[in-house]
């Protein structure tokens, strides 16, 4: 596994297309109410980063056909936009990827419609605070596996499981790059693999189920959902290795 180490220019770059995904989510969220559909809120969207002489990073990435993923209720990400009319008590997760000068942003929220459950709430706080809590652990020289460690753990103590097999990723000049980064830990062992290191630039995303980690693809070949049939929650923050931790770069 080669992990890029980038330099405080190359970090530069990446600080614009990450600071307009954070300032992309922040905008969409005055529109998320009952009523709007799916498609105007990727249109809202896709014209948002336009405005910004920026490119939607997902529109045509491995051939999927919008500019947003938008993952409603039981969709827990690679979710599509369609004609759909949100609903009092949905929730939605809105994944963002930009594009600026050949480098890459990449960050997401869940959010609920109008009034929702406590346990919706829940849920989507445990993903929320599983990503903070997470980043504010990291430092330098530790394994990327100790990572995956304190994902799982901040997950599993709010009474929920993580997802499995997707993962946050690294970030550059390419949407998804190396390492891969498990929301769980796949062996007993932590202490081995890939160490965290100054300069790195990577996606922690965790991925929250109720009570099945095990994915499911729906018949549009996109969108994921957990065997349990519940609903799931999604965040996302890239980050980057400056002085020994990590300093958010998608933060609105």
């Amino acid at each position: 596994m080669s992990i890029i180490i980038r330099n405080k220019k190359e970090i530069d770059s990446l600080r614009r297309p990450n600071a307009l995904v954070g300032a992309t989510l922040k905008y969409i969220q005055d529109f998320i109410k009952p009523g709007i559909s799916l498609k105007d809120i990727d249109s809202l969207i896709e014209d948002f980063i336009l405005s910004h002489n920026a490119k939607p990073s997902f529109k045509g990435l491995y051939g999927f056909p919008s500019s947003a993923c938008l993952s409603v209720n039981e969709v827990i990400i690679h979710g599509i936009p369609t004609d759909y009319i949100l609903q009092e008590g949905d929730i939605i997760g809105i994944d963002v990827g930009t594009q600026i000068d050949g480098w890459y942003g990449d960050g997401a929220i869940t959010m609920g419609v109008g009034k929702i459950t406590l346990q919706d709430q829940k849920l989507i706080d445990c993903a929320k605070e599983t990503l903070l809590n997470s980043i504010s652990e990291i430092k330098a020289g530790m394994y990327f596996k100790e990572l995956s460690k304190i994902l799982e753990e901040n997950i599993r103590k709010q009474g929920f499981v993580p997802l499995r097999d997707y993962c946050g990723h690294g970030i550059g000049r390419k949407p998804h790059d190396e390492p891969s980064i498990p929301n769980y830990l796949e062996s007993s062992n932590c202490k081995q693999g890939p160490k965290i290191k100054n300069g790195m630039v990577f996606c922690i995303e965790p991925m929250v189920c109720v009570e099945s980690g095990e994915p499911r693809v729906l018949q549009d070949k996109w969108s994921v959902v957990s065997s349990d049939g519940f609903r799931g929650s999604h965040y996302e923050h890239t980050v980057a290795i400056i002085d020994g931790v990590a300093e958010i770069l998608t933060e609105a």
